[in-house]
C-alpha cells in the first residue's frame, strides 16, 4: 500500500471517529428553497394517512418520572381530569381527577403509603372503584405516562399504546418536554409531517436539508415516512449530518429515529394531546416530546454517567425549536377556524 494509500485509510478512520464536518457557509436567503417539495396535498396526505392508524385511545399524561412516591401526577385528556400516582407496589394507578365527593383536585392531594388521601375531608383511594371512583387502564413505557380514554376517543380499545422502536434503556438517555399551545393535535402533527421547514424555520439548528419521500418505514406502507438528510449546526461552521426518517405510529404521534450519521438509532418522539378548550372555547393541546438518545462511541457511556446533567440541555434543545414549532402549529390553527387555510 502507497502512502497516498495510508493517508486515505486515516483520514476516513479520522472521519468515522470524528463525527463533525465542516461546511461551507451559505447566507440563510441563498439556501435552496423548499416550497416547491413541500406542497399542502402531499403534507396532507400524510396527515389524512396518520390519521388512519390505530391509536386504541391511549393518551400521553406525561413523564414517567414525573410520578413521584409521594405525590401523583395530574391533568387534563379531551376535557377529562385524570389523576396518576404510584400505589404501595410501585405500580401506576390512574383515574378520574376529581374526588367522587365534592369534587376536590385530587392532584393536589397527597400519596401515603401507595394510597392518594384527599386533602378536603381524607377520602382515600388506593386504585380500585370506590364511592363511585373507578380507575382507568394506564401504561408507563418507562419514559412515558399514557391513559386510556375509551369516551373521548371512540375507537376499538388496544390493550396497550402503540409503541415505537426503541433503543436499549441501558444504553440511552431519555429526556421529555412538555409544552402546551392553542391548536388541535392534528396540527402538531402537521408540523411535523412538513420537514422541509426545517432549514428555513430553523437556521439555527439545521442546514443543508433534503427530504426523500420514497424512504420511509420499510416495514409500513410507503405512505408512512420521510427520509430526511440534514446536517445539524454545532458551533461555527462545524456541523454533524444524519439521515432521519419520520413516520406515524399512531394519529397522536410522529416519531423520527435516526437511521445512518451520528447516534444511529435514537429516536425524537411527538406526542400529541387534546387537553380541551381554554376560557375563550378554542382548543388547547399538550405536545410531549421524548428524546432518546444513544451513541456506539466510546464517549457515550461518560454521557450517560452524567444523565442528570445532560437532560436539563436536551429539554433546552427541544424547547427552542418548540418555540418555534408551536407558533406553526397555533398559526395553521388560526388560519383553518377562520377558513383562511390555504392547505
Amino acid at each position: 500500500m502507497t502512502g497516498r494509500d495510508d493517508a486515505g485509510v486515516r483520514r476516513r478512520g479520522l472521519r468515522d471517529r470524528v463525527p463533525l464536518r465542516l461546511r461551507k457557509p451559505v447566507p440563510w436567503h441563498r439556501q435552496g428553497a423548499t416550497w416547491r417539495e413541500a406542497r399542502p396535498a402531499v403534507i396532507a396526505e400524510a396527515l389524512k394517512w396518520a390519521n388512519t392508524r390505530p391509536s386504541g385511545n391511549w393518551y400521553v399524561l406525561g413523564a414517567s418520572g414525573a410520578v413521584g412516591d409521594g405525590a401523583p401526577l395530574g391533568g387534563t385528556v379531551a376535557g377529562h381530569e385524570v389523576v396518576v400516582w404510584r400505589n404501595g407496589a410501585g405500580r401506576l394507578v390512574a383515574g378520574p381527577g376529581a374526588c367522587p365527593h365534592l369534587g376536590a383536585p385530587l392532584r393536589e392531594s397527597p400519596v401515603v403509603c401507595g394510597t392518594l388521601v384527599c386533602h378536603w375531608h381524607g377520602l382515600a383511594l388506593d386504585g380500585g372503584p370506590f364511592a363511585g371512583w373507578a380507575p382507568y387502564p394506564v401504561h408507563d413505557d418507562g419514559v412515558l405516562v399514557w391513559v386510556r380514554l375509551d369516551g373521548p376517543g371512540g375507537e376499538s380499545p388496544l390493550e396497550e399504546p402503540v409503541l415505537p422502536a426503541r433503543p436499549d434503556p441501558a444504553r440511552s438517555v431519555a429526556a421529555v418536554y412538555t409544552t402546551v399551545g392553542t391548536c388541535e393535535p392534528e396540527d402538531v402533527v402537521a408540523n411535523r409531517l412538513d420537514p422541509w421547514h426545517g432549514a428555513w424555520f430553523h437556521p439555527y439548528s439545521f442546514v443543508d436539508l433534503t427530504v426523500d419521500r420514497s424512504a420511509g418505514d420499510p416495514a409500513s406502507s410507503a405512505e408512512d415516512g420521510f427520509a430526511v438528510d440534514v446536517a445539524f449546526k454545532v458551533a461555527g461552521r462545524a456541523v454533524v449530518p444524519v439521515r432521519a426518517v419520520f413516520t406515524t405510529p399512531e394519529p397522536r404521534t410522529v416519531v423520527m429515529h435516526i437511521t445512518e450519521g451520528e447516534g444511529v438509532g435514537s429516536v425524537v418522539e411527538t406526542h400529541a394531546t387534546p387537553l380541551g378548550p381554554d376560557a375563550r372555547g378554542n382548543p388547547r393541546t399538550a405536545v410531549t416530546e421524548a428524546v432518546i438518545a444513544t451513541s456506539e462511541r466510546p464517549g457515550f457511556a461518560a454521557a450517560r454517567a452524567v444523565a442528570p446533567l445532560l437532560r436539563p440541555l436536551m429539554r433546552r434543545t427541544a424547547g427552542r425549536l418548540w418555540r418555534d414549532d408551536l407558533a406553526y402549529a397555533e398559526r395553521r390553527w388560526a388560519l383553518r377556524s377562520t377558513g383562511r387555510f390555504p392547505g
